[in-house]
């Protein structure tokens, strides 16, 4: 079984969101891995981009905190090395996420971690760095809001490394290290880092909070950003990294099956969940199409029909059957 994606395209050009479908699309179909949200197949209709990707029915990360789950260290220790691998994996293909938060890391229905949603993930060259604001900024590594305002040298994979630090103490604890919303200023983030410290919690083990403030390192020079930095922490020595990447490791939480671990009121749950929805959309297309014939386009139609047929032209139609690894 698989989950289905799907983006209104007239929507998405409304929202200049195509570019970003796009470059979601480009990044996803050459990747394949135990730890990510993997895509098998992209179509388009008239109305609609999809994206068929695996199904993990066992909810994100962000709803098991509002539902008040309560991560085990030993829980979080394993999704940090199951993150690792993953963030491991996207930088030998130089990519950088850039949106590493609870959110965004979805349980399949044994519990281990898939990351998800390429929606603003860049690819750099090797002596490149990325230079824009783009994220979630209670996640965002203090690199990109000096780049941003300071006009830095950029930033790179280690801003992924703070954000699993960051998602990493939250999962733990139930709150972030750092006071910081959407709504929060860049100036006011800067001042924040330089002032104040992370607190760690007086039960988490001494080899946890280690490794958390060694990802939380303010200097991206300094802070632990690769999965071999990772695996040289003491306090993950004891690792079997081979059964980790092969889930042999059992989870220490696992989702309840017997519920949907998500709101259904997503669109993605309600494309799951609806009975034969794309045959259900086949006949409201056709009837609209009668509806259309006949009527007069305005001038705002044939520059959104145009803007309709760039997409419809330039949208990537992939079968992970077909393609060659």
């Amino acid at each position: 079984m698989y989950a289905m994606k799907y983006m209104n395209k007239q929507k998405c050009i409304e929202r200049d969101e195509v570019r970003n479908v796009f470059r979601e699309l480009q990044i996803m179909q050459g990747l394949e891995h135990p730890f990510l949200v993997n895509l098998w197949y992209s179509f388009q209709d008239e109305e609609d981009m999809f994206m068929v990707v695996d199904l993990l029915l066992g909810g994100d990360l962000r709803y098991h905190l509002q539902q008040n789950v309560h991560f085990k260290e030993e829980a979080v220790k394993l999704y940090i090395c199951e993150l690792a691998m993953a963030l491991d994996y996207l930088q030998t293909y130089n990519i950088i996420h850039r949106d590493i938060k609870p959110d965004n890391i979805l349980l399949d229905e044994h519990g281990h971690v898939h990351i998800t949603d390429f929606n603003v993930a860049t690819i750099v060259g090797d002596s490149e760095k990325a230079t824009s604001m783009a994220g979630t900024k209670p996640y965002m590594a203090p690199e990109v809001f000096q780049s941003y305002l300071e006009g830095g040298p950029g930033y790179s994979y280690p801003v992924d490394w703070w954000s699993l630090g960051i998602t990493a103490y939250e999962l733990l604890r139930g709150w972030r290290p750092y006071d910081i919303h959407s709504n929060t200023a860049v100036e006011e983030i800067l001042l924040m880092f330089r002032a104040e410290k992370v607190h760690c919690s007086s039960t988490w083990s001494k080899g946890m909070v280690e490794l958390i403030k060694m990802l939380l390192v303010k200097e991206p020079d300094c802070r632990l950003s690769s999965l071999k930095d990772v695996q040289n922490s003491p306090y993950l020595a004891n690792v079997n990294w081979d059964a980790v990447l092969e889930k042999i490791v059992p989870p220490g939480f696992v989702p309840n099956k017997g519920r949907l671990n998500c709101d259904p009121t997503f669109e993605l749950e309600e494309m799951i969940l609806e009975s034969k929805p794309l045959h259900k959309k086949k006949k409201r297309l056709a009837k609209n199409k009668s509806k259309d014939i006949g009527k007069e386009s305005s001038p705002l139609n044939g520059h959104l029909q145009q803007c309709l047929d760039t997409v419809h032209k330039e949208f990537i139609i992939f079968n992970r059957e077909n393609s060659v690894h």
